[in-house]
């Protein structure tokens, strides 16, 4: 793990430090930065949009941490295209152009007489962090649950031990902690636990998600699962963080556009993760048509990984 400081000031969004989680093709970095205002504001569940240049995309990230006192917010960001590949150019002393947030809707945190299970899968543990401190520290009884696919790609399992009553690590590959998914161990909870878990929230990769819900919800991995036809009130909350496509982050595009079961109307309605979310009832996701809108841009993504030409995160 590599790190570099900086406690330059006097430039807009000015990075003071950033660390290497991981190494690699597919890093995964931190940045701390200087945004006193958004630092102020900023709530678990929240995230900004940045451009690192005049001609680059904007880049949705969730606020990893923030602290208020300092005037500070970390940002983590992992390697996957074109405009991730240029913000790993950014070095301790170099500023961001463009930062804009906090936005979106915070989710609720509060103290529960029961445990609480925060679960975080791959790059999804970062955002799981604030989450988990905010809980934590109104004294709720936290049960930490994360996961990767292999142990140089699990982040974060300090900062999240010091802050949980207990913490469980999964591998896919079994090469550290458990072997297997996060939902075998959500699984052994729930049946040691019965009756006793306040709620769940989940952030990860949509199918790790999905897997969350169906298994709250009694579903077997492969089996399918119907918002509009399996609503029950008096199932454990689980709460899920949604990652669409996301261009204007304010409401105004519709990218983020996401199909959302109202239980009151018996029907679909339209939701923007940017304003309405990007926390919302993991029970009443569409994920088959959230899934499908993410697919919809896979071949632009391609080229531009190939050749740096065009867009991609």
């Amino acid at each position: 793990m590599s790190d570099t400081e900086c406690t330059l000031k006097g430039k807009n969004y000015a990075i003071l430090k950033k660390r290497t989680l991981v190494e690699g093709e597919d890093a995964i970095l931190e940045y701390v930065v200087d945004a006193p205002l958004i630092a102020r504001h900023a709530q678990a569940g929240q995230f900004v949009i940045l451009r690192t240049a005049n001609e680059g995309e904007r880049i949705p990230l969730t606020i990893a941490a923030y602290d208020r006192e300092a005037g500070t917010i970390a940002l983590i960001v992992q390697i996957v295209g074109l405009s991730t590949r240029k913000m790993a150019e950014l070095e301790a002393g170099d500023a961001i152009l463009d930062l804009l947030g906090p936005l979106g809707t915070p989710i609720e945190v509060r103290r529960h007489e029961k445990p609480v299970v925060c679960m975080g899968g791959g790059v999804g543990i970062a955002p799981i962090w604030p989450k988990v401190k905010e809980l934590y520290d109104l004294g709720n009884h936290v049960i930490t649950i994360i996961g990767a696919r292999t142990k140089r790609l699990l982040i974060l399992e300090e900062e999240l031990r010091a802050i949980s009553t207990e913490i469980h690590v999964t591998t896919d590959d079994g090469s550290y902690g458990r072997k297997g998914f996060v939902t075998g161990v959500l699984h052994d909870v729930l049946e040691q636990r019965e009756g006793e878990i306040a709620e769940v929230i989940a952030v990860g990769p949509l199918p790790m998600m999905e897997a969350v819900v169906k298994e709250m919800a009694g579903k077997g991995f492969r089996d399918a699962y119907d918002p509009s036809l399996e609503y029950d009130p008096s199932r454990i909350p689980c709460i899920v963080s949604l990652n669409p496509i996301m261009v204007d982050g304010t409401g105004m595009c519709g990218g983020c556009r996401v199909s959302i079961w109202d239980h009151a109307k018996g029907e679909y309605q339209a939701r923007f993760s940017c304003v309405d979310g990007p926390a919302f009832d993991g029970y009443a996701v569409d994920f088959a048509g959230l899934n499908r809108r993410n697919r919809q841009y896979i071949s632009q993504e391609r080229v531009a990984r190939r050749d740096g030409s065009g867009a991609g995160a």
